[in-house]
Parts: structure tokens; C-alpha cells; sequence
């Protein structure tokens, strides 16, 4: 209930904040992916809100960082997957040996019981 109240806690102002920004950066601004163009009325490309490409710069950089730390740890969870396997693998063994009937007694080992 705690982690609850304290995520609406921050997930309210944090939507706010997104909220007032997009509203506050609505002026187009000129997009252009060609560097070498001089910057004017005249040079190609389209104009969106700044907020829209602020927002997608954001989530490609989001996105990357994300792939990259998913393709980086691709090797801890082929290790845990291996874990998890050798655990059940692990489980079924002892609960096979556990249900087995007991073996009687070796009675070399009676034997060796009486003499000390």
C-alpha cells in the first residue's frame, strides 16, 4: 500500500511537469537530418512542436540504453536459466530419493557397530 501511495506520490507531479513542458514548447521548430543545409525559411525539411522532438530523442535514448543493458546481461540469464534447470533437476532427485523404500541395513557395518 506504501509503494502505492509514494508511486501516485510521484507519478501525479512527474505527469504534470510532462504535461505543463508540452504546453510550454508548443512552437514549431525546423527539422532537418542534413547538417551541411544552412538553417533558413528556404532549407528542406518539415516542421513539429519542440516537445515532440525532444519527447523522441528521449525515447531513442531510452531505448538504446535499454537494448544495450539487455543484450550485455544475455549471458547472466543464460546462467540462470542453466541454475534454474540443475535446481529442478536438483529437486526431482531429492524428492526421488526421498519417496525410495529405505535399504535394510549393511550388516558389515552392524558387524563394526558391535565391535567398538
Amino acid at each position: 500500500m506504501r509503494k502505492r501511495i509514494v508511486g501516485w506520490l510521484v507519478l501525479v507531479p512527474l505527469c504534470l511537469l510532462v504535461l505543463v513542458f508540452a504546453l510550454a514548447n508548443r512552437h514549431q521548430v525546423a527539422v532537418n537530418f542534413n547538417p551541411l543545409i544552412a538553417v533558413d525559411e528556404a532549407a528542406p525539411g518539415f516542421g513539429v512542436p519542440l516537445f515532440l522532438v525532444i519527447y523522441a530523442v528521449l525515447f531513442l535514448g531510452i531505448s538504446l540504453g535499454g537494448l544495450a543493458v539487455w543484450l550485455t546481461q544475455g549471458a547472466h540469464r543464460r546462467a540462470e536459466r542453466r541454475l534454474r534447470r540443475d535446481n529442478e533437476r536438483l529437486a526431482a532427485e531429492l524428492d526421488a530419493a526421498r519417496r525410495a523404500p529405505a535399504r535394510p541395513a549393511d550388516p558389515a557395518l552392524l558387524a563394526a557397530d558391535d565391535l567398538a
